[in-house]
């Protein structure tokens, strides 16, 4: 949205079109403690610069595969130190520990792909087998049977 940058005050709507995200989602990272709007003279949500740019900073970590309890720790290293250089630190190291569970994943996955190639090869293997006996046999008794062909 252009010049959101500029204003001071957000209301629930302005969040959920600029980030694309249901007031649900709003809902829930303020049950979490993770935002803190302040209510009008109507009780309806206003969202400050601090809130907007924590929902930055919670969907981006989101995005990278941190979990809301992690990106909770880092929003509260930034109150602490606003130099953000503790917030790095953590963040790196967050960041290193989703990249090993995601190598993890990998291979993980890498292993699985392996067994399914070897499945689909042994269950081809078989019904190659079983279609060259087929034809065999009806060959012997001069009967015709009908054998589909499932090859690719």
């Amino acid at each position: 949205m252009a010049g959101t940058d500029d204003r001071r005050e957000y209301m629930m709507s302005d969040l959920v079109q600029e980030f694309n995200i249901s007031p649900r989602t709003i809902r829930y990272y303020e049950e979490l403690g993770l935002i803190s709007p302040r209510r009008n003279a109507g009780n309806h949500r206003i969202y400050s610069r601090r809130d907007r740019a924590r929902i930055k900073m919670i969907l981006r970590g989101k995005m990278l595969g941190f979990s809301l309890k992690e990106i909770a720790s880092l929003l509260k290293l930034y109150d602490i130190d606003p130099t953000q250089k503790r917030q790095y630190e953590q963040g790196i190291c967050y960041a290193r520990q989703h990249l090993e569970r995601v190598r993890n994943r990998i291979e993980e996955l890498k292993m699985l792909e392996q067994e399914l190639v070897d499945a689909i090869e042994e269950a081809e293997r078989q019904y190659q087998l079983l279609k060259n006996k087929e034809k065999r046999e009806t060959t012997g008794s001069g009967k015709k049977l009908a054998v589909e062909d499932h090859d690719g």
